[in-house]
């Protein structure tokens, strides 16, 4: 079965880190550029950080500049997502996704909840709580 399934997600507080993992089952990231999306309640879902399937390249969301940081490892087939200084407002599902059709990360991150995403992870709660 292809899949995306994500994990790390949970309760923390304010100022707080936590790292969620993304990993690939049934097939291999390597030639995918990878994206982690999040939907907060009431909000529509949006790019929050993606990384290249070509040189590694970066993109992040402003207002989570400075705080996250993608990365992936092609040997384990796994991309993470560490969130540092975590605020009330990153509450949000985070999902990760998969794209043979974007290979630069700002083009999935913007473009993404349109079109091109060959594959969605179910998506994992964060919530930054006191």
């Amino acid at each position: 079965q292809l899949q995306l399934v994500e994990s790390g997600g949970g309760l923390v507080q304010p100022g707080g880190s936590l790292r969620l993992s993304c990993a690939a089952s049934g097939f291999t990231l390597d030639g995918y550029t990878i994206g982690w999306f999040r939907q907060a309640p009431g909000k529509e879902r949006a790019g929050v950080s993606c990384i290249s399937s070509t040189d590694g390249s970066t993109y992040y969301e402003d207002s989570v500049k400075g705080r996250f940081a993608i990365s992936r490892d092609n040997a384990k087939n796994t991309v993470y997502l560490q969130m540092n200084s975590l605020k009330p407002e990153d509450t949000a599902v985070f999902y990760c996704v998969a794209s043979r059709r974007f290979t630069f990360a700002q083009n999935l991150c913007i473009m993404g909840n349109v079109y091109g995403i060959d594959y969605w992870g179910k998506g994992t709660l964060v919530t930054v709580s006191s």
